[in-house]
């Protein structure tokens, strides 16, 4: 058994069923999907995604991202995403290793083992993809590996997850996880404005006040969002309210001018309009579309998901 077939070994026992299994590892899930998914907005915290088996996107505003066994993701900051797993199937199902990316841990690791001095670069993007290398993946075994002998978790993890995040500080994806250790970095700056605008997205949200708490000029502000979330702080904003719209239709059953009411919109065509522009369809015949095939056996039985 190669290394890669022992991780799949270890995920598929640990995850028996699909959907996504916390674990007594901290700051870790296993996720397992046996069919290809549709589309779903989601956030991506500050995480590790890495892939034993099977194919996953992330589309972050027009750009995709397609990872794999060869290639794990890095979110660096939070970000609404629309996520589908592209390849699965019941004899191979997607598994995936997530883990919860400690910023406080990150800059321990980067004081201790510097980088050489060089001029920051523009602002990375949000999401990132790199190759999988086999000492992330002796790492990520002996991680999920632990769930086997729980007694030696609360001994052996910290360590653990401490090496994973070692291999990303100095591995070739290292200049986004640097930034994520340096409190006052762009990347950091940008992050701090991200949590702002997901308190404050129902409200008017001025960029102006965004731009203040990423200590920035609005130019400034609006070049280095974009860059990290492809994005313009605005159309930012809309994904955030889309994406509570479309729970609220789907778990609350709310009809389409309240959902659009209730993350700031006052104007319901304005809603409708914008809701179609990322969902490809008017809000009330998507969710409705998006129950059938959910339960495509009760077409017209509203109900949480």
């Amino acid at each position: 058994m190669n290394k890669l077939d022992t991780l799949v070994d270890l995920i598929g026992r640990h995850a028996p069923a699909d959907g996504t299994h916390e674990t007594p590892l901290p700051g870790v899930k296993l996720i397992r999907a046996s069919s290809p998914t549709m589309p779903m907005p989601v956030i991506y915290a500050p995480t590790l995604c890495l892939v034993a088996q099977g194919t996953k996107q992330a589309a972050l505003g027009t750009t995709a991202y397609r990872y794999d066994p060869a290639h794990y993701l890095v979110a660096s900051v939070e970000l609404p995403v629309m996520g589908s797993v592209i390849e699965a199937s019941a004899a191979r199902p997607y598994l995936c290793l997530q883990l919860d990316l400690d910023s406080a841990e990150l800059s321990d690791l980067a004081i201790r083992y510097p980088a050489p001095a060089k001029d920051e670069p523009a602002s990375p993007a949000g999401l990132t993809l790199n190759r999988t290398t086999p000492p992330l993946l002796d790492a990520a075994i002996r991680l999920v590996g632990l769930l086997d002998t729980p007694h030696d978790i609360d001994a052996l993890a910290p360590l653990t997850i401490r090496e994973i995040l070692y291999r990303l500080l100095t591995g070739t994806g290292s200049g986004v996880i640097r930034r994520m250790a340096q409190a006052d970095s762009r990347l950091n700056r940008i992050a701090r404005a991200i949590v702002w605008i997901r308190a404050h997205f129902r409200g008017p949200c001025r960029i102006e006040d965004a731009a203040d708490v990423a200590g920035m000029s609005r130019s400034t502000f609006h070049l280095h969002f974009k860059a990290v979330t492809s994005m313009s702080p605005i159309e930012f904003r809309t994904h955030l309210r889309m994406q509570e719209a479309r729970r609220l239709l789907m778990s609350d059953a709310v009809d389409a001018a309240s959902a659009g009411f209730q993350v700031g919109y006052e104007s319901p065509s304005q809603f409708s309009r914008d809701y179609a522009r990322i969902f490809g369809m008017p809000p009330a015949r998507h969710a409705s579309q998006t129950r059938r095939q959910i339960t495509p056996s009760m077409p017209d039985i509203r109900r949480p998901v």
